[in-house]
């Protein structure tokens, strides 16, 4: 130790959100981080194995390999932890609606490997309400989803007692639009109906119940008014302390302590200026750090490019490089908590808790938050915070860098590759999954298949867990899909309210006063042109579930004047097109996040054509590359909007100009 230096504090978990392409080229850059001083793993997951569909199904088309990592059976997973040691490492998987079935894949592996499942450590995340309300990688209706939590938790209690089978994650209500105060109370709502659902299921003896509680942990954002965000973290904690200690009686304070872990705000990482994107992780990054008594168990943090696409292993090195500089560099690890006896903090953190006490009445008050789901009354308040989130930044009151303020700027050096600066997918690795699932399943048992299959099945119409079934599945080599079908046949499947039906007084004029006033004279005289109001179609083709843009542009496009046409995601290009025929649209708006873009929306335009519609203008949104925003413009999509254009005034201004110029009229150019 150098002289004068205090011991330290043990570190957090230090990881990096990773997956990609195949489970051969993900384990291959998981040795790699771990060997550059990474300390857990977070596996993310491709959407198809996210939402329950094999790598050959017609709905996969396009999203295999994209945001994640395809494990479609369990030689995939034997595979993706390949040289690593199960027993000794701590595994994350952001997983929901599948969370069962892959923690049942990651238990037969290990018993495969001759490991007791009492030595596995890790999280899967499993929190299906979220899912609802934002990230979208939802299956079964509420009742049955809420039962197969239960059902991991009861089985890892007692047979993987080191596991976290569920994490509360809040990280994506932020995204979707909550503020502090609801991040805090639809976060912490969750986790008293999952805990009531356990209690009522009987399973856990009451003196047990503690050890439930233990291990529940969360998963939360961290956003750049980082002084803020420690309040609320600190407000976590205490809510949760008086939460457990109140209402389930857990007495011993260790079990009672928040447990969480972190990614910082991918929502504010811009594709303008890149570069400020660093400065911005760094702050959102101390917000979970500098408080001891609210500090993260575990961190990971988002590359600087990710608003540009897939970040490369340099990058995620870069991300991990800042976690160690902060832990092992600085003197941050070897004081007690610094905010302590701060009457500013302890000011806000009131204001939190109180704030936050409001809104769990409210939720309680409809039945709790699963009946404020299926209400839409939750999804609503989340697409409303939103709303006013992008209005403060389209008006100026809330600024971004290199946004809508201080936008001069050279090129930055770090895109100036031939790659510029992200990684591309591999094109081939959807058809090698394909090929590898295909010759998996003519190499198995399939007497043996049918038979943990029809194990699942009964389970799933009884009362009986659900995990041992599925760990059988598992063992026998049955597939993702296999495994979701079986389940979607016992429960069905489940759409809820979209939330864009929010109350807007069309006499109040939301952001630029004058622009939005002009907007609306201009939908109001195409329309007459036309001989009928204009009418957009907003579709979410494909298994991407992040609907928060698609959202605020519906709402947005309501605001102006348009007749709106969304009916949620995970649509077909055939449904896509089915409804712009069957609602005689004047444009088709597509939105992507998934990075599978290029597939999906030339197959809504080949639909298009099929139905003689190939007239009527279709524009795209997402996280779409330059160089695959031409692709997409000489395929004959009208406009391309990424992140940079943050501005819907601007938007919706141009989505009437191309009506206009596809239908012979001239157009009214740029706003004043």
């Amino acid at each position: 130790m150098v002289a004068g230096q205090k011991k330290k504090d043990h570190t957090w978990l230090m990881r990096t959100y990773s997956g990609h392409s195949s489970a051969k080229a993900s384990n291959a850059l998981y040795l790699t981080n771990l060997a550059k001083g990474q300390t857990g793993l977070s596996v993310a997951f491709d959407l198809p194995t996210q939402t329950g569909y094999d790598a050959d199904n017609p709905l996969a088309r396009g999203e295999v390999g994209k945001v994640g990592v395809p494990v479609s059976h369990i030689e995939d997973m034997d595979q993706l932890f390949d040289q690593i040691p199960l027993d000794k490492m701590n595994t994350a998987m952001t997983i929901n609606a599948t969370a069962p079935w892959l923690l049942a894949l990651y238990i037969g592996l290990a018993q495969r490997r001759g490991i007791d499942p009492k030595m596995l450590s890790g999280t899967t995340q499993n929190d299906i309400i979220k899912e609802y309300l934002s990230r979208g990688t939802y299956i079964y209706p509420p009742g049955p989803s809420m039962r197969l939590i239960a059902d991991t938790i009861n089985y890892t209690v007692k047979h993987v007692p080191k596991w976290n089978p569920t994490n509360i994650c809040s990280y994506h209500l932020q995204e979707a639009g909550a503020t502090p105060v609801q991040e805090l109370a639809y976060a912490l709502c969750a986790a008293m109906a999952v805990l009531d659902r356990v209690k009522a299921s009987g399973e856990i003896k009451p003196d047990e119940f503690p050890q439930v509680v233990e291990r529940i942990s969360f998963f939360v954002n961290a956003g750049i008014r980082f002084v803020e965000e420690c309040c609320k973290l600190r407000a976590f904690g205490e809510m949760w302390d008086e939460l457990t200690l109140n209402r389930y009686k857990v007495e011993d304070p260790k079990l009672r302590r928040f447990r969480y872990g972190v990614q910082v705000n991918s929502l504010g990482l811009t594709e303008a200026q890149p570069e400020n994107n660093v400065q911005r992780i760094v702050l959102e990054m101390l917000s979970v750090v500098l408080s001891k008594g609210a500090r993260a168990r575990a961190i990971q943090l988002p590359a600087w490019n990710e608003a540009l696409g897939l970040p490369r292993p340099w990058d995620q090195q870069w991300a991990l490089r800042i976690q160690q500089v902060m832990a092992l560099e600085t003197d941050l690890l070897e004081y007690g908590d610094i905010l302590d006896g701060s009457p500013v903090i302890a000011a806000k953190v009131s204001e939190l808790i109180e704030g936050a006490r409001r809104e769990i009445e409210n939720v309680e008050a409809q039945g709790g938050i699963i009946a404020a789901i299926e209400s839409g009354y939750i999804k609503r308040e989340l697409v409303g915070s939103h709303m006013n989130r992008l209005r403060a930044i389209e008006s100026g009151d809330l600024k971004i860098i290199g946004v809508n303020c201080f936008q001069e700027t050279a090129q930055s050096p770090l895109t100036l590759g031939i790659d510029g600066g992200i990684m591309k997918s591999d094109p081939a690795a959807e058809r090698e999954q394909i090929e590898r699932l295909q010759a998996h399943r003519k190499n198995r048992d399939n007497a043996e298949v049918r038979a943990a299959l029809q194990g699942l099945t009964d389970a799933a119409k009884s009362d009986e867990n659900i995990m041992p079934s599925s760990i059988r599945c598992a063992l026998a080599g049955v597939t993702t899909g296999e495994w979701g079908d079986s389940l979607r046949a016992v429960f069905g499947e489940f759409r809820p309210p979209t939330g864009i039906d929010i109350a807007i007084d069309s006499r109040v004029v939301l952001g630029k006063k004058d622009q939005v006033t002009e907007i609306r004279a201009r939908v109001a005289s195409t329309g007459l042109a036309l001989g009928r109001p204009l009418k957009l179609l907003i579709g979410k083709p494909g298994l991407d579930g992040h609907s928060n843009g698609a959202e605020q542009i519906a709402v947005k496009a309501r605001d102006v004047g348009f007749e709106v046409v969304y009916d949620g995601i995970r649509l077909t290009p055939q449904l896509i097109a089915q409804a712009a025929q069957e609602e005689g649209v004047h444009m088709v708006g597509l939105s992507i996040l998934s990075g599978s873009h290029m597939v999906l929306v030339e197959s809504v335009l080949e639909e298009l054509r099929l139905r003689d519609l190939a007239n009527v203008p279709v524009i795209a949104g997402g996280i779409i590359p330059q160089e695959d925003a031409e692709k997409l413009a000489a395929l004959g999509v009208r406009a391309v909007y990424t992140p940079k254009d943050f501005n819907l005034n601007t938007i919706m201004a141009d989505m009437v100009d191309v009506i206009r110029d596809c239908n012979g009229l001239e157009r009214f150019g740029l706003l004043q």
